[in-house]
């Protein structure tokens, strides 16, 4: 069997290395001729992942028609950019086994990445969990959920995926999976600029907790199961993304608590998503205070100094 990767970005590098362990063939696809240029001449992506060689069952290309020889393939591109890339390679996906790598919402309909991939194929499903591209590249033991409303569908992909590192659960609760994943980049924003402002670990930890406490009570309202977001999808990758420099939405939250610029070509998934879920929330009427105080810190409607506040000074309550 033939696995497809859409998208060159470390994590889709690093997933294409982790799961050649297998010695399945693996065709990489990316814009990029440069990664393409890259890999043919010393087989590493510079660009996006240096220092890991990537072995010679990765075919590397920047031809879509080669997704055709692919059963599954997994898309680890931005979330904002996924519903483009669908509708200009429909065809390519039209009857794929489609499996959603990336985290967030679309701002401009609220929806997961599941969903969109619908467009192309009715067979989808979405790999995520607690996992940093270096440790998925250098063969440390991960482990990910796979979730999909398809009855088997996720029970397949994760005995097609699984390897001797890389430790795959099942689960029939897409929304959750999806849920959790995006929602840890929005309270990992906060924990940064908790640590950057100089608030210490305890803030960090208070805000975390309080935090989750938001994304489980609100969950029902978006179709997901609360106990999905106890596990893997939700407070695994929740724990790893709050707690470590190596997450690109703690690193922009640190520098937004420095009061320090942040590289722009760095993605940064919980800005777009702190907009898109408060959208929702407001269509629900739902009291997230936490994630209302991020999303107003990201687009500059106040300062660390006044989010705090406006947490600390809410009406006592039952925990």
């Amino acid at each position: 069997m033939t696995f497809g990767i859409i998208g060159s970005g470390a994590f889709g590098t690093a997933l294409s290395i982790s799961l050649s362990s297998t010695n399945k063939k693996l065709i990489l696809w990316t814009r990029n001729q440069d990664v393409v240029n890259s890999v043919q001449e010393i087989r590493e992506n510079r660009l996006r992942l240096p220092g890991y060689i990537l072995p010679q069952n990765i075919i590397v290309t920047n031809d879509i028609n080669q997704m055709g020889n692919c059963s599954i393939i997994l898309i680890a591109v931005p979330m904002q950019q996924l519903r483009s890339l669908v509708e200009l390679h429909r065809s390519s996906l039209e009857g794929k086994i489609l499996v959603a790598c990336c985290k967030g919402f679309e701002v401009s309909t609220g929806q997961g990445p599941t969903s969109i991939l619908e467009m192309a194929s009715n067979k989808t499903a979405v790999l995520t969990g607690p996992s940093f591209a270096a440790d998925l590249a250098s063969g440390f033991p991960t482990a990910l959920t796979v979730a999909s409303k398809v009855e088997g569908l996720a029970q397949f992909i994760q005995s097609e995926l699984g390897t001797e590192t890389l430790r795959l659960y099942w689960s029939d609760d897409p929304i959750g999976a999806e849920f959790g994943g995006a929602l840890k980049n929005v309270i990992a924003i906060g924990c940064g600029v908790t640590i950057g402002a100089g608030y210490g670990s305890s803030s960090r930890a208070a805000l975390m907790t309080r935090g989750y406490s938001e994304i489980i009570s609100i969950a029902p309202y978006f179709g997901a199961k609360p106990e999905t977001l106890s596990g893997l999808s939700g407070l695994g990758d929740l724990s790893l993304t709050c707690m470590s420099s190596e997450s690109r939405n703690y690193r922009y939250g640190l520098a937004l608590g420095k009061q320090q610029s942040f590289d722009k070509n760095i993605t940064v998934e919980g800005t777009s998503t702190s907009s898109a879920i408060i959208l929702k929330a407001k269509e629900f009427k739902l009291d997230t205070p936490v994630m209302a105080a991020i999303n107003n810190l990201v687009v500059g409607k106040i300062s660390v100094s006044v989010a705090i506040q406006s947490l600390l000074s809410r009406p006592p309550k039952k925990e």
